[in-house]
């Protein structure tokens, strides 16, 4: 078995509203920007994985075959909100099986030609159709979690509403991000209420388009000064939840992360930044505690102290995570390697983090009724 698993060029298209590009031009201009950040020649891709959610049946064929790329297994990978990293997981068993040398992995997403709102919610799981009919939809389910979180913890809604403002400084400082305007506390906390207390500034877009690409190999790359390894990788799917729940307790990350850290050997207290699923306000706090980046009870310490923020001990999403660059769901696992590889290759201009060493993704994916997430996701990537 190969033990080493190397992003070897990673590429994203700015995320945002792309009217006069298709999902075609969008997945070929990450893909081939990958492609020539690796120096890897198209002929020398042997596998192909295209994480998607809603673009339609063999939807990765339909993409690549118009750039040049035919002929190599391509697996169409769907796992919600979680599709992206699950394709970058199931290349990295490939890789160390020893079945492919080098792989391209990309996810694309164009939410623009839904026409807005929020995004659909599962549509084959009739207990999710009669939550959904009772007023159960994501931004109300993070929004009871937040009231929660609020309750238990003493805190005020300011301290959710510091979370948009942190992230939202951090996407302006990212010239691929969706939201690239800073905020202040007041501007959160008056914009437009979702569900109490989420305001409009606390949900991530759900309008947007975008791709992202990463190019995985067993050859020790040579291109660049720092190659980067997937030192873990780990996807879990969610535990159904009989009887009484707590729903701040974020179960099915921390099981992975704690698969993802012992895979990889690396300490939490040794990670120097993080890429999380921030969909809402309130799932980065909960996220803090899940990958133990933060003791239990301990979370809103962290971002008080501004150890998430630049310059922090740990910052959390530097790209502007979710709030802030985007959610096109099946290019955002992706996209936060490719973030990652750039602060640990020291090529994240404007909000570069010094000295990085060890970088942590997490995304989850899928609301459906009576488990905490579908999936979820950990990869924890080294230099």
């Amino acid at each position: 078995m190969n033990e080493n698993v190397y992003i070897a060029g990673a590429s994203m298209t700015a995320f945002g509203r792309h009217n006069d590009l298709s999902m075609q031009d969008l997945a070929q201009a990450a893909v081939s920007g990958a492609l020539k950040d690796a120096k890897v020649r198209k002929e020398e891709v042997q596998a192909i994985y295209a994480a998607n959610v809603y673009g339609g049946m063999v939807l990765g064929q339909v993409l690549m075959r118009d750039l040049g790329i035919t002929g190599p297994a391509l697996y169409n990978v769907e796992n919600a909100c979680a599709s992206g990293a699950t394709a970058v997981h199931l290349a990295c068993h490939a890789l160390k099986l020893g079945l492919y040398e080098t792989v391209v992995v990309f996810g694309v997403e164009q939410l623009t030609k839904l026409g807005g709102g929020t995004i659909p919610l599962q549509r084959n799981d009739y207990k999710t159709e009669l939550y959904a009919s009772m007023g159960m939809t994501l931004p109300t389910v993070y929004a009871m979690r937040g009231t929660r979180y609020l309750h238990e913890r003493g805190e005020k809604p300011e301290l959710l509403a510091g979370i948009a403002v942190k992230n939202r400084s951090h996407g302006a400082r990212n010239p691929f991000a969706q939201q690239r305007t800073e905020v202040t506390l007041d501007e959160v906390l008056k914009s437009r209420l979702v569900a109490e207390p989420l305001t409009l500034l606390q949900c991530c877009p759900s309008s947007v388009d975008g791709a992202a690409a990463i190019v995985l190999t067993t050859k020790r790359p040579t291109q660049h000064a720092r190659p980067v390894r997937i030192l873990g990788s780990a996807v879990q799917s969610g535990h159904q939840e009989i009887g009484s729940d707590d729903i701040l307790d974020a179960e099915i990350t921390a099981r992975t992360a704690r698969l993802a850290y012992e895979q990889s050997g690396v300490d939490p207290k040794d990670v120097n930044l993080v890429e999380l699923h921030d969909a809402f306000t309130i799932a980065e706090l909960l996220y803090y505690e899940a990958l133990q980046l933060a003791r239990p009870g301990e979370g809103a310490a962290l971002l008080k102290n501004g150890d998430t923020a630049l310059g922090g001990r740990v910052p959390v999403n530097p790209s502007g995570g979710l709030l802030a660059k985007g959610h096109p769901l099946g290019a955002t696992g992706v996209a936060q390697m490719v973030e990652i590889v750039w602060q640990l290759q020291n090529r994240a201009d404007g909000r570069q983090i010094e000295g990085a060493k060890i970088g942590l993704t997490q995304c989850t994916g899928g609301g459906i009724a009576g488990v905490d997430h579908a999936a979820s996701a950990v990869h924890i990537l080294g230099v």
